[in-house]
């Protein structure tokens, strides 16, 4: 009964838009106080939570995605994507999604990607004559690759948690990752097509190759990221150190962009940013402990694994669940939250650790775009000044060609699997 009021009041507070992390410490530290229950324990689950070599990556991506960012990397990524797609159909859609991906595979990120490239996609689109409804829809749908294509935060924090190679999940979300950006494409050129948007006029070779020459070596990070994984000459947080080092290289003395101030005006927002994850996975780690001491995770897996006998089956329940969830939680609360009741139940049904990380990071970043607290949504609207409502009716399309790609990964584990069984041995 006492278990069942906390978690009323949990929903209550989460309808009142309490920031969920202070709503698990809330509720943690009623449950803590009136089980009489020594706070010592409190002090030792959030300590134990970040206690992981595997961690230490996130801060190091975060870092490596600020200093391309001021490092003026981003203007060389857009100037070369224009090059490649600008002359299709909706050229500067095209731009937006290409320039997504190649950032993707240097921050790990949605919300770096919004916020970095998103204010420079959108200002690029504006200018270009593409109206605000189709600018903002694109920008937030093409955002959520960030955590996709590696390397990618969420998925570190599901390899600490589960025990499965970060490398192995960095590689696995690779495919899904292009899938997500091919379909947002095929959208956007029948959008761009039927509104009739202008369209760049096709470059000369010349022109290409002195974009490419400009940012060759910026799109050398997601190779040298990958490539040290696959090989084994580095662990996923030694790669992650790697890349804030050659992110330094660059900024100070390739392009001359960054400047020490820039510098610490990034090492600040790092640290504030890797303290808001940190906090939260705390959080989430002492309600995971809560649910786990009142033996919660025992009748939910008998509860769940009582319903059917197919796999395929659970694998859809466990996703509407994540989506549900997905709605109203912050995507890493999530993780930490339920994925220590998820494991045992994909154990008893012999589905992939490696397989479900990929299918719960896509279903997780699903929910930074649907309502009624998608941060994508509101990140695009303090960018735009474009009211969240109707950003989130302007991305609704979108939502079934990312949702294509998520049933595809969930029913051919091969498109997740693959490259990391041919990479990693």
């Amino acid at each position: 009964m006492q278990i069942l009021i906390l978690f009323c009041i949990f929903l209550v507070l989460i309808f009142l838009n309490i920031p969920v992390c202070f709503t698990l410490l809330m509720i943690s530290a009623a449950y803590i106080f009136l089980n009489d229950i020594p706070w010592l324990v409190m002090s030792h689950v959030l300590t134990s939570s970040a206690d992981s070599f595997v961690i230490t990556a996130i801060p190091l991506f975060i870092l490596t995605a600020a200093l391309m960012e001021q490092g003026e990397v981003t203007d060389r990524i857009i100037d070369f994507c224009k090059d490649l797609v600008g002359h299709l159909p909706g050229g500067l859609a095209h731009v937006n999604i290409v320039t997504s991906v190649i950032f993707a595979g240097m921050s790990g990120s949605a919300l770096a990607d919004a916020g970095g490239p998103g204010m420079v996609e959108v200002r690029m689109m504006r200018e270009g004559g593409y109206d605000d409804d189709f600018t903002v829809a694109i920008t937030a749908a093409s955002a959520m690759i960030g955590p996709i294509i590696p390397p990618s935060i969420p998925m570190v924090i599901y390899g600490a948690i589960s025990r499965e190679s970060v490398g192995k999940l960095f590689l696995g979300g690779f495919i899904p990752g292009i899938l997500i950006a091919i379909a947002l494409m095929i959208q956007a050129h029948f959008y761009a097509k039927k509104r009739n948007y202008p369209t760049s006029k096709r470059p000369s070779l010349k022109q290409v190759a002195y974009h490419f020459y400009k940012v060759f070596l910026a799109l050398l990070t997601p190779v040298i990221i990958l490539g040290g994984i696959a090989t084994g000459f580095f662990t996923p947080t030694e790669a992650a150190a790697v890349a804030a080092v050659y992110a330094l290289i660059l900024g100070f003395l390739v392009y001359r962009a960054l400047t020490w101030k820039k510098c610490l005006k990034t090492l600040l927002s790092t640290a504030m940013l890797t303290g808001v994850i940190v906090f939260i996975m705390g959080m989430a780690a002492l309600w995971s402990w809560m649910i786990t001491n009142e033996g919660l995770t025992t009748v939910l897996v008998s509860l769940l694994t009582s319903m059917t006998d197919n796999p395929h089956v659970m694998m859809l329940l466990l996703v509407i669940i994540l989506l549900i969830l997905g709605c109203f939680i912050e995507p890493l609360a999530i993780m930490i939250m339920v994925l220590p009741v998820m494991l045992p139940i994909l154990q008893a049904y012999h589905i992939s650790y490696l397989h479900f990380g990929v299918v719960m990071t896509l279903a997780l970043m699903i929910g930074l775009l649907t309502p009624p607290f998608g941060e994508l949504l509101f990140i695009l609207t303090a960018i735009t000044g474009v009211p969240v409502g109707r950003v989130a009716r302007a991305t609704a399309p979108y939502l079934l060609g990312i949702g294509a790609v998520l049933f595809l990964i969930m029913y051919i584990p091969s498109l997740v699997t693959w490259l990391p069984s041919v990479l990693i041995k």
